[in-house]
């Protein structure tokens, strides 16, 4: 009922959105003459606010046509290199005769980034993916957002996202690197241990994990202690509705993007709020590349995509309640996940200093429980001074955390043999 009504508030609002939308348009006009007055850009900024806060956010473009490289511009173009109803693997392909420009005539080590399945697009990874590209083949992963997965292609599962990270890892080739952003850490570990164990030729030659939930039960944070006190029903009761016509996957039932959204933004009310009354401010003032920073941002962070109930509701139970990875008690199709069962892939693990969403310790489990790993190849960083987005985005991430990386991965590539001059 809830979806409905969200809906149903939606397109209630269209008519109020569209009006605020050409009253917008005609105190912006440049023919106006009270355009450039404070009235003219109080009101522009009052209808340019509301049909912003009410306008429904699509899936964002990657907008990811080109990288520098020492010095040079290097094309890229995305392909679907492998899909499912559910994920497009999506490969960001560098112009290999720019590349020979730029002085790099050798194919490099391949790299899955494995977006967390969440509640917002991949492309929350836009900047991730532009540092990697400075020295690396980038695969990603685009998952889809549930809604729009209609009820024949069936269930979406914990288990089902164990399966396709193998299944890209397979479609990579011999022995590629991945890094897990947040979420998909525990199944990713699964999924590494699965081919360690199968002596898999398209296992990974590293894994990085980047503030991920390894061990839930270490540094609880807020959404640890949330999952832990409310029961499981609960989350069944609560968090789970069905998807209302006109979208594709009508009836299916959802954990929606809209309830994850307001959970994200009650948590900092205050700060949403304000920022919404400095744009408002920038608006009025004419400082117009303030406002665009703001649109920017909020662009993509009200981005939001649903989760199936089954893939959201075991990720509840596996990840944050029974702790089934870190106990040593989840068995994937019937198979115990052993990560001692991993020999030979470089691990690596990055955790933030003022991280909330997953606290220090959570990550940097992994590397107890894969203890057949020698130290050589195991490493742990936490990078001071920054939360949870720092550690996969932004200035510090490109300079301090992603060289931290890069020279981790390069160490242990397996792909020497696999670069070729293509002059």
């Amino acid at each position: 009922m809830l979806y409905a009504m969200y809906e149903a508030a939606y397109y209630a609002s269209s008519p109020m959105r569209q009006a605020a939308r050409f009253a917008r348009d005609a105190w912006g006009s440049p023919v106006n003459p009270a355009t450039d007055t404070r009235l003219g850009r109080t009101l522009f900024a009052a209808n340019d606010l509301f049909a912003n806060v009410t306008r429904r956010y699509g899936r964002p473009a990657w907008n990811i046509d080109g990288v520098k490289i020492e010095g040079h511009d290097v094309r890229v173009r995305q392909v679907v290199e492998w899909s499912s109803p559910w994920v497009k693997l999506t490969h960001f392909s560098r112009d290999m005769s720019d590349m020979r420009k730029a002085g790099r005539r050798a194919i490099e080590p391949p790299v899955l980034i494995v977006a967390p399945l969440s509640g917002h697009y991949a492309t929350l990874l836009r900047g991730t993916v532009e540092t990697f590209l400075q020295d690396h083949e980038v695969y990603v992963t685009d998952w889809s957002n549930a809604r729009d997965v209609s009820m024949l292609e069936g269930r979406f599962d914990f288990h089902d996202y164990i399966d396709h990270v193998r299944e890209m890892l397979r479609h990579m080739g011999p022995r590629p690197h991945v890094v897990a952003v947040c979420q998909p850490g525990p199944p990713v570990l699964a999924a590494a241990s699965l081919m360690a164990e199968d002596g898999h030729p398209s296992r990974p030659a590293t894994m990085t994990f980047m503030g991920s939930p390894i061990d839930a039960r270490l540094s609880p944070t807020v959404t640890n202690r949330l999952a832990e006190e409310r029961p499981f029903t609960w989350f069944q009761r609560q968090m789970i509705y069905t998807v209302p016509p006109p979208h594709p996957g009508v009836m299916r039932r959802v954990y929606p993007g809209f309830v994850q959204l307001f959970s994200f933004m009650s948590m900092n009310l205050d700060r949403h709020q304000e920022a919404h009354q400095r744009y408002f401010n920038h608006l009025v003032s004419g400082d117009g590349d303030s406002a665009d920073k703001h649109l920017e941002f909020y662009d993509e962070y009200l981005s939001v995509l649903d989760l199936s109930e089954e893939f959201y509701l075991q990720t509840i139970e596996i990840v944050f309640q029974k702790y089934l990875l870190p106990k040593g008690e989840l068995v994937h199709r019937g198979r115990p996940v052993r990560p001692e069962a991993i020999g030979d892939i470089g691990l690596m693990t990055v955790e933030g200093e003022n991280d909330d969403i997953s606290g220090i310790g959570q990550t940097q489990a992994a590397h107890a429980l894969c203890s057949a790993l020698p130290a050589e190849l195991k490493e742990d960083y936490v990078q001071p001074g920054v939360g949870h987005y720092g550690v996969f985005n932004g200035k510090r991430f490109a300079q301090e955390i992603y060289p931290r990386v890069r020279e981790f991965i390069l160490r242990l590539d397996h792909g020497g043999a696999r670069a070729a001059d293509a002059a």
